[in-house]
């Protein structure tokens, strides 16, 4: 089954989350879990555990995770690992733009987008949050760049500041990020730049305090809503795919999908093959 097939599936349940508040769409999530229980997630907390985790090993997969959904007049947000040049240009050729964060895998660009001269760009965006014991305020600058940046279709550089200050001993600490996008400046202003960017920082930050601060499977079992009835379909949507791909021992296979996050994936392309 590739990946596609699975989207194509999964594109046809109906979303029964309300509108406001989406941050990706169903088959998305879907695919993700499926992926994830197989590797023996078994709570929604470890599924948003395991797909963090994924980050080391996923760049192979991101365009097999994408290949399936119409990506016309989106935009795919990133963190530096995914930062790549064909990746790039693949979304480009989707007709769907990008905001790709910069950081030391690429050292030449992120020498570039430090050397600009932030001090004279006064196109600004400044927003404030709290949440986990701290404060938080972002400072979003964007400039077009025309030429001399060492990655294809980027046509701005972003510059994002942030200041956390504890709300329990008032340590303040400093951030500086650098991305770029292939949306021009009459698409995307600063304002809209750094609501991409917290938007995807927000996913992040909340795996990260799932992760080290509030994880603790005794005490965030699935019990409400639909939850129970979601999770024993993904567990039963996981044997079923284990079984056809040949799988005898579930306790020995979810050990064996657990160690390597590409594994699920390859895995699902195996069913019906």
């Amino acid at each position: 089954m590739p990946p596609a097939d699975l989207f194509a599936v999964f594109e046809l349940v109906a979303d029964p989350r309300k509108r406001r508040g989406r941050r990706h769409r169903l088959p998305v999530l879907l695919t993700l879990a499926t992926c994830a229980v197989p590797a023996g997630a078994r709570l929604f907390a470890a599924i948003a555990e395991w797909a963090a985790d994924a980050k080391t090993n996923e760049i192979p997969l991101v365009k097999d995770l994408l290949a399936g959904l119409d990506l016309t007049d989106t935009v795919v947000t990133a963190d530096a690992p995914h930062t790549q040049d064909d990746t790039a240009a693949w979304l480009l050729e989707r007709d769907a733009h990008y905001l790709m964060v910069v950081k030391a895998n690429r050292p030449t660009l992120h020498a570039q987008l430090a050397a600009l001269p932030w001090t004279k760009v006064h196109t600004t965006s400044r927003t404030t949050s709290r949440g986990h014991g701290r404060a938080e305020r972002r400072t979003v600058k964007a400039t077009e760049i025309r030429t001399g940046t060492d990655f294809p279709h980027a046509v701005q550089a972003v510059r994002i500041t942030r200041r956390r200050r504890s709300l329990t001993n008032g340590k303040v600490t400093s951030e500086t990020i650098h991305a770029v996008t292939s949306l021009p400046s009459h698409q995307a202003s600063p304002a809209l730049l750094a609501e991409l960017a917290q938007g995807h920082w927000a996913i992040e930050n909340q795996l990260h305090w799932v992760r080290d601060v509030t994880y603790d499977e005794d005490h965030h079992r699935a019990r409400t809503g639909n939850a129970p009835q979601v999770m024993a379909s993904l567990r039963n949507l996981a044997i079923t795919i284990l079984h056809l791909t040949g799988t005898n021992t579930i306790a020995q296979a979810l050990r064996h999908h657990a160690r390597r996050p590409e594994r699920p994936l390859q895995t699902i392309k195996r069913v019906g093959c």
